[in-house]
Parts: structure tokens; sequence; C-alpha cells
């Protein structure tokens, strides 16, 4: 496979910790857009959301994805909402292969901390609300879906098991 891998989900579904895993597995380089974004700019995402707002972040993410969908033969692991907008998922589809990482919000937001992560600060509610007006987005951009397992190595597992030929 020569196109990149491009994970999506939830936020706190394991998108970083199984695409670091599969980046090793496939000898491929790994980018967490979230993480690339804050080194680009210097800040946090809390810090960028609390300063110049969801829509500075959103357009930053939008850029980024745009020059990754330019390279080839990555693991990318997007943040939670870019797949809500088309201007930054349909480049990488483009590139490559989407995988949505299901996994049970509610089990999401009890057992992940939501420290550091703007968006998920206003309550389990919100959270579960968030989870179930994303998830058809998921869906729809997504090649396949894969069931995160109990395990981040059982989860990459999977994914190389749909990704084969």
């Amino acid at each position: 496979m020569r196109g990149n891998v491009v994970l999506i989900g939830m936020m706190g579904c394991g998108k970083t910790t199984v695409g670091k895993l599969l980046s090793r597995a496939m000898g491929r380089s790994f980018v967490d857009t979230d993480q690339a974004i804050e080194e680009r700019l210097g800040r946090t995402i809390p810090d960028v959301f609390a300063r110049e707002g969801e829509a500075f972040f959103r357009a930053r993410e939008e850029e980024l994805a745009g020059e990754l969908a330019r390279r080839r033969g990555l693991v990318i692991a997007c943040g939670g909402g870019l797949p809500t907008r088309t201007g930054a998922i349909a480049p990488l589809k483009g590139s490559g292969t989407v995988i949505f990482l299901r996994r049970d919000p509610a089990e999401i937001f009890d057992q992940v901390s939501m420290g550091g992560r703007p968006l998920g600060q206003q309550g389990r509610e919100a959270f579960l609300t968030r989870y179930a007006a994303r998830e058809p987005v998921y869906l729809s951009w997504a090649d396949h879906v894969v069931e995160v397992q109990s395990t981040p190595g059982g989860t990459m597992r999977q994914i190389l098991e749909v990704l084969k030929p």
C-alpha cells in the first residue's frame, strides 16, 4: 500500500497511540494533526481555542491536511473534529485509506482524561451528543471501520488486517 493511512474518530479513541504503533509496524512516518498544529504555533490547542477560537484552529487544521495529502507513506492521526470539515478530510481521503476507529463514547468519556481537550470540557452529555452528531460523518468518510480493541496492539493488528490487499 503506497497511499497514506488516515485514522479518524472521536477524541480519546486511541488514534495517536495506535497510529504510532501502526507507523512503526509499517515502517512509515507518523503525524498527529493536533500535535503538528501545536508545534507550528508554539502553543497548546487549549490556548489556541482560548485566544483565537475554534474557527482559527479549524483553518490551521485544513491547511495542514492539504499539505499532508500531498505527501505519501504516512500514518496520520486526525483530530476528532477534522472530518467534520470537508475541506480538511477530502484531500486526506484522496491521499489514501481512511480508517474510523470506533469506540463506545461513554467508555471514552469515563476512561480517558478530558484535560487538554477543549471540546471535552462541557460534560458527559455534551460529549455523547457531539459523538452522536459526528459518528455519521466518520462513517461517511471511512473506507474501513475498526472497532477499538482492549489493547492498542490489538487495534493495530485489526487495522493491518483490513489493509491487506
